[in-house]
């Protein structure tokens, strides 16, 4: 099948599919005529790519898991080690996430959102004091924080 059938199989854009074939992800044959040619094991391996993209691995953890996915001889602990690896990524982005949802909510609170010029948020995004979060924190201690996961 050509790049458009596989395309609407697989649910991933053409321009997808031939990212995923340049850096080795997928190897399609060749028509007589030179155009790639997807057989239905292109378009599962697609599917495969798709859903654990979706599931936030990265492309080179989604290389681990098409290699571990095409050996017999896998052990499913190499597999759980990556999605262990993953979950505890995803724990972490969500922790930070969730503080720095408390310190902007913090800011908001404190702004008083009326026709006076005075306003934290600004004060804070222009590297001012701003003020405490309900921790004793300044806002610029848990930014610090935060930064430094990143």
């Amino acid at each position: 099948m050509n790049i458009g059938d596989a395309a609407e199989r697989s649910g991933l854009p053409p321009k997808t599919i031939r990212y995923y074939e340049e850096i080795g992800l997928l190897k399609p044959g060749r028509a007589e005529n030179g155009y790639r040619d997807y057989s239905s094991s292109d378009v599962h391996r697609l599917k495969f790519l798709q859903r654990s993209r979706s599931l936030g691995f990265s492309v080179e953890e989604c290389r681990q898991l098409l290699s571990l996915y095409g050996d017999r001889q896998r052990e499913s602990a190499d597999v759980r080690a990556i999605a262990e690896a993953k979950l505890g990524e995803i724990d972490r982005k969500i922790s930070e996430l969730v503080e720095l949802r408390e310190v902007l909510r913090h800011l908001v609170e404190h702004c008083n959102g009326d026709a006076r010029p005075d306003c934290p948020i600004i004060d804070r995004l222009a590297g001012g004091s701003g003020s405490k979060p309900a921790d004793g924190r300044t806002a610029e201690t848990a930014e610090c924080s935060l930064s430094s996961n990143h």
